[in-house]
């Protein structure tokens, strides 16, 4: 598993991984609800489940918070969907 950074100015969480940076960018649409807007793996990364884990990061990252979450990512939106969220 690679280390996921937050990058809280930028508003994502990013694995940089041999200069490649695959990552999940996301937005407040208020002080506790947070929509993620988009994820991005570089081809040289694909294939490593390193969506999920950038997911699975800035979902907890929310919950740890009490923040509600929205997916208008559809990759986000199906990873809730599929573990009820």
């Amino acid at each position: 598993m690679s280390a996921v950074r937050h990058d809280e100015n930028r508003q994502r969480f990013e694995i940089v991984i041999d200069g490649e940076v695959a990552h999940l960018d996301y937005r407040m649409l208020s002080d506790n609800v947070v929509d993620f807007t988009h994820t991005y793996t570089p081809n040289a990364l694909r294939g490593r489940g390193l969506a999920a884990q950038l997911v699975e990061a800035g979902v907890a990252h929310a919950r740890e918070r009490g923040w509600q979450v929205i997916g208008s990512c559809s990759y986000v939106a199906a990873w809730l969907a599929k573990r009820g969220k």
